[in-house]
């Protein structure tokens, strides 16, 4: 797969090189010679699924025709659509060490940073049904499992804190059902619902539920997540570490007060406006009420982050602060 990759890339690159020189891409620019190599090192192959595999410690059956054929299908589109996967892998690397020290923490198998994987692409979205964050958690969902969120404020947003959420959610769900694989189709289609198919169906699996589109190919997706992350260059993605998005380095602030405004605050203290909603997207709006005194700890970036300030002199300089310097549904 890595020669395949490789071999795309040069071909790609050749491509690129006769249309900057040419002018064009028509038949005359492209001698005959490179659309038949292209032709020949152009080659989709077909994928070998695991012999045996596991969610959460737990067992697939890929013994079953219908199994094995959706974790195919999950395994054959996550790892052809390579945008998509190598940007996961990407991100990955910035947010799945947070993740797994809280999943440990919690008691929730490391499995389950796969399914916030697969949730957002690790992107701050909001789904029609208004699930929003890394966990795509509804506001509902959110308030039952400790969040805030309101006009100002929306820990969904919050990585570390909707983490703790998501665990929680799960954890009731494995409570109540009895696996994790149960819990994590729980998180797509709700506990009520998913407990309304197993009682109508009389199963006990969710591999021998019949469901919706979207739950029967879930956990298909979270393992195809899993595969293709663990064994990357298995799968034709070639990278190096400097490729990857490399965590946050930042301080934490502990803040008791309403802050009024936000920008303000924000070349107070050494950063600008766009850096503290980058590293703290969980502030929705311009101020930071706080009436009753909680305590917020807001990220202040020390370092990687291209700030400017505008100093006493009114002068636009840019610096980088270092070492604190200048410089789904889951409704009951």
């Amino acid at each position: 797969m890595k020669t395949l990759s490789l071999s795309i890339l040069t071909i790609a690159f050749a491509f690129v090189l006769i249309y900057l020189f040419t002018g064009s891409t028509n038949e005359e620019a492209i001698s005959e010679a490179k659309i038949e190599s292209f032709k020949e090192e152009y080659k989709v192959f077909a994928l070998q699924l695991p012999k045996a595999a596991t969610f959460a410690n737990e067992s697939v059956p890929t013994e079953l025709i219908d199994v094995q054929e959706k974790f195919d299908r999950e395994l054959h589109v996550n790892t052809y659509w390579q945008s998509q996967t190598i940007l996961f892998i990407k991100r990955s690397n910035r947010w799945f060490p947070t993740i797994e020290k809280i999943l440990a923490e919690e008691g929730v198998p490391e499995d389950f940073k796969y399914l916030s994987l697969i949730e957002s692409g690790f992107q701050q979205v909001v789904s029609p049904a208004g699930a929003t964050g890394y966990w795509q958690l509804m506001k509902s969902a959110a308030k039952e499992n400790g969040l805030e969120v309101n006009g100002a404020i929306d820990e969904r947003y919050h990585i570390e804190k909707s983490t703790y959420a998501a665990c929680a959610y799960l954890k009731k769900a494995k409570e109540r059902f009895g696996s994790w694989t149960l819990a994590a189709a729980s998180y797509n289609m709700g506990m009520a619902g998913l407990a309304k198919q197993m009682e109508r169906q009389k199963a006990t699996n969710y591999y021998d539920l019949v469901l919706n589109e979207e739950t029967s190919r879930y956990v298909f997706r979270i393992l195809a997540a899993k595969t293709i992350l663990s064994n990357p260059t298995d799968f034709g993605f070639t990278f190096t570490s400097s490729d990857l998005y490399q965590p946050f380095q930042y301080e934490e602030m502990v803040v008791t007060k309403t802050i009024d405004d936000l920008a303000t605050f924000s070349f107070e203290h050494g950063i600008n406006y766009k850096a503290l909603k980058y590293l703290n997207p969980w502030l929705r709006d311009r101020f930071l009420p706080n009436a009753s005194g909680k305590e917020y700890r807001l990220k202040i970036p020390t370092k990687a982050l291209s700030i400017v300030l505008v100093n006493d002199k009114e002068q636009v300089i840019t610096f980088t602060r270092e070492n604190g310097d200048e410089g789904n549904k889951q409704e009951e």
